[in-house]
């Protein structure tokens, strides 16, 4: 049965990435959510429904979700906490349960050794806590939710990637943005899997102190 996906912050990088592997892959109909419109591929918005707008609007959110299946969440910024809370409270309206939602390595502390030190000083100044608490609120809802942990992101043109799941050390220190497309589309293909899942995501055999482009 065909799934509409709802896109939010849709003009991502990693997010075009998904699109265009769910287009390739899936019968996903797509809504593309994003504030800027100019940012999105033409081939991709040729394909899709483009809707304008902030989540903080909950107005033009709560239009948006009405009716999908899915919801991607591509979204970034100071404010994720609240924006998290803001798709929460939109879809727990929609009745619209299924989310995959983009956060970040380290938000558990899950980082080892000296690379999880390294991370640290690279993003504790605002990033890691305010993307800790985005999962927080994510977490405590009643959604079917996936949480995706990328490790640092490259822009190699690969599909290599492995898992960890929450609870288990985070592995390697570097993850393509096509492989966390392809991630986020065969979700969407097979959504009965990862549920109230939150997943670490990193190249294999890339263990180090810190990222080799770093």
């Amino acid at each position: 049965m065909m799934k509409n996906v709802l896109v939010l912050g849709a003009g991502g990088h990693i997010a075009q990435l998904a699109e265009a592997f769910m287009l390739e892959q899936t019968d996903a109909k797509l809504k593309l959510f994003l504030r800027h419109p100019n940012k999105l591929n033409d081939a991709l918005a040729a394909r899709a429904t483009v809707v304008t707008g902030d989540v903080m609007d909950s107005d033009v959110l709560d239009a948006a979700i009405a009716g999908q299946d899915i919801v991607y969440a591509n979204l970034a910024g100071h404010n994720i906490e609240d924006e998290a809370k803001a798709v929460v409270a939109a879809m727990d309206k929609a009745g619209v349960k299924r989310l995959v939602w983009i956060s970040t390595l380290g938000i558990y502390d899950e980082v080892p050794g000296a690379y999880g030190k390294w991370n640290h000083e690279m993003l504790d100044d605002g990033y890691l806590p305010t993307y800790a608490a985005a999962a927080k609120v994510i977490e405590g809802s009643d959604l079917d939710y996936t949480i995706i942990r990328p490790a640092w992101l490259q822009n190699e043109d690969e599909v290599d990637y492995e898992l960890t799941e929450k609870g288990e050390a985070f592995k390697g220190t570097e993850v393509s943005r096509k492989s966390i497309g392809s991630l986020v589309a065969a979700i969407v293909a097979k959504p009965e899997e990862h549920i109230r899942a939150s997943l670490g995501v990193n190249k294999p055999n890339t263990d180090g102190d810190k990222p080799r482009f770093m």
